[in-house]
């Protein structure tokens, strides 16, 4: 675009207030508006306009805001032992100094402490969790550099974003997928919080921040040590999850793919590093998975697992715990009704030793929050009548090994209504806990409104199943 046709389209972008730009409101996003050429037009002028971001990023009020927002949060503590509700207290007698610290240059980042999790298809999340002031500051740094970056954001990225979400990902896919992209290129970045190319992301970030104390500080937080069992290890790539400013630089660094896949015309949905494509034939994908992948690993310079990622029918593919169907329905995937089961057995484990009042108030907690997220499925709801018969039964087998001896179960049995003669063949005839809590006088003595006056919600009745 000529060079004149340019400074008209930021001029009409963008307004310049208090040193930041920012979006003008007319309803149209500023990755429909500007080409990539353009982009890095808007990133120099940003960067003019950042020299002295450090200074907003220190101010009382941006700190306060801060505190009050990794307060909220919560989470466990870094490798100082300090706990985020002990970070107000810290402040009042701390934060001129810490102030000062930072706007001299002379603020010391501390190590991570390393934490490892469970992934819920197998194997280990590594986390790296920092000092609640090291939270503190990636939170401010997050909060001013986030009024830059995310209005020129592609319109295409749902994670991490405000007034963005996996639902609405979800629901961009299922268009997709309505207009006959059936099928999906799934990329899977390996390790990608790991792996992501430190030079890359500063040099990146260099062209949108002219502040190079802000710099330099964003480096030490990618540079900093892990901590595990008392030693310190360097690290030399990645930026671990578990601070605030992950996140943002996550997106900075795979905005570089999105504005690709924009250039090229394709239609795409990301979530972190979760990246759909949405094709209308296989050929189209193979060709696609070949090319994009070639820009990944050697542009971005990260790793795509080849052994997960392919070209595959969207009703096969796995996106943000939903399935996608033909025409566009959307239902739960299959892993995700295997982790709600294995959330339910931890749950209903007779080793916990809990009565049956807090398993119900256990399983309403997981119930609610899993109904929510799961409210667009509108295909294949009778898995949700499975669900909930399997975990009556589930129920019916805890409630059963509370009673602990035989004679225990024929008078719970017996205090429910059932027959005498009924309930002694439950108790004296059943080979296990499991096959007991399948008779016929069980079912009878925890029928589905036994369960529902104990106060057990119902995936059937908050998803309104009737077939």
């Amino acid at each position: 675009m000529h060079q004149k046709a340019t400074e008209a389209v930021q001029l009409e972008l963008f307004t310049t207030t208090q040193g930041a730009l920012h979006p003008a409101h007319d309803g149209r996003t500023v990755d429909e508006r500007i080409s990539r050429d353009e982009l890095l037009s808007i990133l120099s002028r940003q960067r003019t306009l950042t020299n002295n971001l450090l200074e907003r990023i220190a101010d009382y009020g941006n700190i306060i805001k801060a505190s009050k927002r990794i307060v909220s949060n919560g989470g466990s503590s870094g490798v100082d032992g300090m706990e985020t509700t002990e970070l107000p207290q810290w402040l009042e007698t701390n934060l001129s100094t810490l102030r000062t610290s930072l706007l001299e240059g002379s603020y010391q980042v501390s190590a991570v402490r390393r934490v490892e999790i469970p992934k819920p298809n197998g194997g280990k999340r590594m986390l790296g969790i920092p000092t609640v002031r090291d939270r503190l500051i990636q939170q401010a740094i997050h909060q001013e550099l986030n009024r830059y970056y995310d209005p020129i954001f592609s319109t295409h990225s749902y994670g991490f974003r405000p007034g963005r979400s996996a639902h609405k990902a979800v629901l961009k896919a299922s268009e997709y997928v309505k207009a006959g992209k059936e099928w999906v290129v799934d990329i899977d970045l390996e390790k990608f919080f790991d792996k992501i190319n430190h030079n890359r992301l500063m040099q990146r970030l260099s062209k949108g921040i002219g502040d190079k104390k802000l710099l330099r500080l964003i480096r030490s937080y990618l540079t900093a040590g892990v901590m595990e069992g008392g030693l310190t290890t360097q690290r030399i790539a990645g930026t671990p999850q578990g601070g605030p400013l992950s996140p943002l630089l996550s997106n900075i660094v795979l905005d570089e793919l999105d504005k690709e896949l924009e250039s090229r015309g394709h239609d795409f949905c990301r979530y972190a590093d979760d990246c759909n494509i949405y094709v209308g034939s296989r050929k189209a994908g193979e060709r696609v998975m070949q090319s994009v992948v070639a820009f990944i690993e050697n542009k971005l310079k990260l790793k795509v697992n080849h052994k997960k990622s392919g070209v595959r029918h969207c009703s096969t593919v796995k996106f943000l715990g939903y399935t996608l169907l033909e025409g566009g329905r959307i239902r739960v995937s299959d892993q995700s009704f295997d982790r709600l089961k294995d959330t339910f057995r931890r749950i209903t484990r007779r080793s916990r030793g809990v009565s049956f009042a807090n398993i119900i108030s256990d399983l309403n907690t997981t119930i609610r929050g899993w109904a929510n997220y799961y409210r667009l499925a509108n295909s294949w709801l009778t898995q949700f009548r499975e669900i909930d018969s399997w975990l009556r039964r589930k129920l019916r087998c805890y409630r059963l090994k509370q009673c602990g001896r035989r004679y225990t179960v024929y008078k719970f049995l017996r205090g429910l209504g059932i027959k005498e003669s009924s309930s002694w063949n439950v108790a004296k005839y059943s080979h296990g806990w499991w096959n007991m809590s399948k008779k016929e006088a069980v079912n009878r003595a925890m029928p589905n409104l036994w369960f529902s006056q104990q106060g057990l919600l119902s995936f059937c009745n908050i998803y309104e199943v009737t077939s």
